[in-house]
């Protein structure tokens, strides 16, 4: 499958470095609990709650550039940037839910 539209592919990009972020990152977080002696299942689905903002932020490259996107599209009336932005927003996040839901399939943790 080639896609054509760069954004798109950012939106597809963003999605799944989002879900990478969390189930790497809780993963490798539930190999240094084993090694410290706590219990690595709770620790990883622990993780993968808390990991969530910071996946949306590596998702989206940064919160700098995407804060003045923002402002361009309100301030200045350009709402093409505004829209995707959104959606870059909304697809990052969808990924960090993505790969907590995934982590707590595998864990079988609940609050």
């Amino acid at each position: 499958m080639d896609v054509k539209d760069p954004f798109i592919a950012t939106l597809i990009f963003s999605f799944f470095i989002a879900t990478g972020v969390i189930i790497g990152g809780a993963i490798i977080g539930g190999i240094a609990a084993f090694l410290v002696g706590d219990p690595p299942l709770n620790r990883i689905f622990r993780l993968a709650n808390s990991l969530k903002i910071w996946a949306i932020v590596a998702a989206i490259g940064g919160t700098f550039d995407t804060f003045y996107t923002l402002e361009k599209g309100l301030f200045d009336g350009e709402t093409k940037f505004l829209v995707k932005q959104l959606l870059l927003i909304i697809s990052a996040t969808g990924g960090a839910q993505a790969g907590a839901l995934i982590i707590t399939w595998l864990t079988q943790e609940e609050l």
